[in-house]
């Protein structure tokens, strides 16, 4: 199994939920949930705090929600524009996912050694559009960046 041919679609679509977040005036992090085998995306999902007033509507927790009851969590990859902090990474274990793909862990590094203690394989991709959607949060509403991160 190989999901690696899937990285760029997921990412793409998960970029895509980012910026659906940005448009909205929310935070742009976005997240997509995938069978590794098919590259078929199941769920998607996007940070929604801002846009619900709640402070656990991150990407990921969004995306699993839209996910719905399911049995197969433990075939599935999640994908995030931003490293996990700690709730999602969290529900990536509650779940059993066994793979995250990250779009970028320099603007904020989640809990990446708590997934891999728990061993969920990690993948850091670096991505260019990842990194501008986080810099470009930073710069222009750097209260809400301070606010998200729990400055």
């Amino acid at each position: 199994m190989n999901s690696e041919v899937h990285y760029a679609a997921w990412m793409s679509a998960a970029i895509e939920q980012a910026e659906k977040s940005w448009s909205e005036g929310g935070i742009p992090i976005g997240s997509v949930l995938a069978h590794p085998q098919t590259g078929e995306i199941v769920a998607r999902g996007h940070n929604q705090r801002v846009q619900q007033n709640d402070p656990t509507a991150h990407a990921e927790v969004t995306c699993i929600r839209s996910a719905g009851r399911r049995r197969d969590w433990s075939s599935l990859t999640l994908v995030s524009t931003l490293s996990p902090c700690c709730m999602c990474s969290g529900t990536a274990m509650l779940f059993r996912i066994p793979r995250v793909v990250i779009g970028e862990n320099r603007s904020f590094m989640g809990a990446e050694d708590w997934m891999r203690s728990a061993g969920i394989e990690l993948t850091v991709l670096n991505d260019a559009a990842c990194i501008a959607l986080m810099d470009r949060l930073i710069r222009e509403k750097p209260d809400l960046w301070a606010e998200d991160i729990g400055d």
